[in-house]
């Protein structure tokens, strides 16, 4: 079974271990968003949308669709 971003709870890290390029956005991709980069879950908004992220030390804010594409491992 694959995990994914979109399962991280607050303050849980992770690496990120691949994803359908198709599925994300470049900006995400330009930003640090890559396999074998870490990623923590910082924060999310009310109804679970958008969560807000610390990638490389990049705080980003992504979709709960866009982070169910991409899978994890956690630390």
């Amino acid at each position: 079974m694959k995990t994914t971003l979109a399962e991280l709870k607050r303050g849980q890290s992770a690496v990120i271990t691949m994803f359908e390029t198709d599925e994300i956005p470049l900006k995400l991709l330009e930003m640090g968003c890559l396999p074998g980069n870490e990623v923590t879950l910082l924060q999310v908004a009310p109804f679970s949308c958008p969560m807000y992220l610390n990638i490389n030390g990049s705080h980003l804010a992504i979709r709960k669709e866009v982070a169910k594409q991409i899978e994890i491992e956690l630390i």
